[in-house]
């Protein structure tokens, strides 16, 4: 896959060497993320890079609060007053200090996305709502999990029960979290009994860009891409190694260290991230201990071909306090993950490629003690080899034919001595056989279509067909993009619906859905701004019925509105704000947790970004960014849900560069102070102040 993209790569930087200045622009919108080129070729050492391409392949403790009080109905807008009025002011300082600055030539280049279309493409041009989120906005912000770097990107709502280290879901479009499929550099990751993907202990360790593609998938990854993909890519290693030190501590006894390093050595390149996490937090048995390592080598005898493996590995040991209207002192829950992933990249002729991935994981829960007065102390172990081989063959400048081929063995079991009643041990086997193919076609300049369908069978409820349609069509001379797709999707019921179910004859949930938007750039793309309009129809929903037996019987709808604006009035100062409207609604009565037309749990009906960073005097880095989150409702098993509180927070960051080697860095996480939950009953961290230093060569 990369080849191709390192090729691709070297060809713009030969067309554009005659291009005197260049500056990164980053520009996602609607339902894409565009990033327009600027300067990459910044030195490594730097503590301030304008930015990194997208398509480039390197790259103290405060007192609980009383949740017993209801807050003010003006409290919101009042927060959201004085995050408006702060980055007005931050806005207004900026361009008076940058007012001389005049805007660059546009440039001549745009970066390539994949996970789009499992093919390297312009970003500008895909097909479906693609947004990137790259290394460069991670350091800005000072961000240090991926859940975090996730909540600006429009139509994705991050859940996080507590503190950092609980469960942390992402919801698509309002869709499950179990709908949207995780890979790491091509490799499917969503976990355990649940089949969804715990954001908890995934940092950004070794992280170049993530890459988010909203709308069914699932004709490209499979299951659990019923309403995206959500793409993490590792830094590529090229030129003399470098080596990045750095410590941080701060608010409730935490203290952080991490060492990065990347390089090529002759045909050898690799890159590597190792990180350490102690914290304690506000609640009692509330701590957090992680460790985490990443590392992707690979070794490249000539141009056309690159063997490698990704190696992952994290052990998370957490209290767990559960809600504060029940607390457990003792809880602790431990996690053990690792997987190695060996792949092959071979482009034999400029028009033919292939991709082979086989990788095998595994995670280790311990949840002992446990007392929930049932169950008690469990053990589990989720084990999962799987294949993925990729073959892109372009026979005409017009034309590239993708297919392959996809297995997945998964073994997942938990042993549960100390249950009331029931099985002492409880399994599940689950082995699938895919096959996809896709067609990209370029009829005419600047148009794009793409047609795929893929064919799934499983061993325990057979076959599932999907198909996808896509297209995007660039207006030069206005500079406007114009999107569109439609698709079908499936999540088929994980271990934990059948084991727990005790109904091992359930069915894939299904989903039709669509999409339109625009982009527009303007003002040589220093402005960038959207929407995409999507609508999904969900059926075969897992849920209960009046017997509370579980089966395929419920309904829903989901559509809404995403919007995005960006902008670098000049080169020192970008702004960037997203908009997300959802309408997610459950449809029909067969399913008794849910009343008809009841709004879907924990998904807000509108979400707000905004940030603002500025580059002082190339030295010193700001960044503000604030998030306003309303209208939620949270799951009243039976009855009608109940609403839940409309909350806000802000963050800053800053980082002074001392000497190219040397920085100092500190933040400050909900400067407000504001007291909010994200699910009803884990209530998130107060104010938090954070401070460290990067050592650098």
């Amino acid at each position: 896959m990369r080849v191709a993209a390192n090729r691709f790569a070297s060809s713009l930087e030969n067309r554009r060497i005659e291009v005197k200045q260049k500056r990164l622009l980053i520009v996602l919108i609607s339902g894409s993320a565009r990033v327009a080129c600027v300067d990459d070729r910044i030195p490594r050492s730097r503590a301030f890079p304008k930015t990194v391409l997208a398509g480039h392949q390197n790259q103290h403790a405060r007192s609980e609060p009383d949740w017993s009080c209801v807050r003010y109905p003006g409290y919101c807008n009042d927060a959201w007053s004085r995050i408006s009025i702060a980055l007005l002011l931050i806005g207004v300082a900026a361009i008076c200090h940058g007012q001389d600055a005049s805007p660059t030539p546009a440039p001549e280049s745009v970066p390539i996305v994949i996970t789009a279309t499992r093919t390297d493409i312009p970003l500008d041009q895909s097909p479906a709502s693609t947004s990137v989120v790259t290394s460069q906005d991670i350091e800005e912000k000072q961000i240090e999990r991926v859940a975090d770097a996730l909540r600006e990107v429009p139509g994705l709502s991050v859940v996080q029960s507590g503190a950092p280290g609980q469960l942390t879901s992402v919801f698509t479009r309002g869709l499950r979290s179990e709908h949207t499929q995780v890979l790491l550099d091509g490799i499917p990751i969503n976990q355990g009994l649940a089949g969804l993907m715990n954001f908890a202990d995934f940092t950004i360790d070794d992280l170049d860009r993530i890459e988010v593609v909203r709308g069914p998938q699932s004709t490209l990854y499979g299951p659990r891409a019923l309403a995206g993909a959500i793409q993490i890519f590792t830094k590529r290693g090229e030129g003399d190694p470098t080596f990045t030190f750095t410590a941080e501590g701060g608010s409730y006894g935490s203290f952080r260290e991490a060492f990065e390093s990347e390089g090529q050595l002759q045909q050898l390149d690799y890159s590597l991230g190792i990180s350490r996490l102690d914290t304690d937090h506000a609640r009692p048995n509330n701590q957090y201990r992680l460790t985490s390592a990443i590392a992707d080598i690979g070794w490249s005898p000539d141009a056309t071909l690159r063997i490698g493996s990704l190696i992952t590995y994290s052990l998370a040991d957490t209290g767990n306090p559960n809600t504060i209207f029940d607390p457990k002192p003792l809880d602790n829950f431990l996690t053990e993950r690792w997987l190695i992933g060996p792949h092959i990249d071979w482009q034999p002729v400029d028009w033919w490629e292939h991709k082979l991935i086989v990788s095998y994981d595994h995670e280790r829960q311990l949840n002992d003690p446990n007392q929930d007065g049932f169950v008690g102390p469990t053990r589990a172990l989720f084990e999962r080899t799987q294949v993925d081989y990729q073959n892109d063959l372009r026979p005409t400048s017009w034309l590239t034919i993708t297919s392959g081929f996809f297995f997945s063995n998964v073994n997942a079991g938990q042993e549960r001595p100390f249950v009331l009643f029931g099985p002492l041990f409880i399994s599940d086997h689950t082995e699938e056989t895919g096959v996809f193919a896709q067609l990209t076609l370029r009829p005419i300049t600047d148009l794009i279509l793409v047609s795929g369908g893929r064919f799934d069978h499983f061993n325990q409820f057979g076959d599932v067909w999907t198909w996808r349609e896509a297209g995007s069509y660039l207006v030069r001379k206005t500079d406007t993009t114009l999107h569109a797709s439609v698709a079908t999707g499936f999540s088929p019921p994980s271990s934990q619906d059948k084991i727990f179910g005790m109904n091992f004859g359930l069915e894939p949930e299904r989903d039709l859905g669509w999409d339109a938007g625009i982009e527009q750039r303007l003002w040589n793309k220093r402005v960038v701004l959207g929407a995409t309009y999507f609508h999904n129809d969900l059926s075969n929903v897992i849920g209960f019925n009046g017997l509370f037996e579980e089966l395929n019987l419920g309904k829903a709808r989901t559509q809404g509105v995403e919007c995005e604006l960006r902008m670098r009035p000049f080169d020192e100062l970008e702004l960037v704000a997203t908009y997300t409207y959802l309408d997610a609604e459950k449809l029909g009565s067969a399913d008794v947790s849910q009343p008809p037309g009841a709004r879907l749990p924990r998904r807000p009906r509108n979400e707000v970004y905004v940030s603002a960073s500025y580059l002082w005097w190339q030295k010193l880095r700001t960044t503000l960014s604030a998030k306003w989150v309303n209208a939620r409702e949270e799951l009243n098993f039976g009855g009608p849900n109940f609403d839940i509180e409309d909350y806000s927070f802000v963050n800053f960051a800053a980082e002074y560069e001392i000497s190219p080697h040397v920085s100092v860095f500190g933040r400050i996480d909900n400067l407000t102070n504001e007291h909010y939950a994200e699910v009803f009953g884990f209530p998130a961290l107060g104010r938090a102040v954070y401070g460290g230093a990067k050592l650098r060569f």
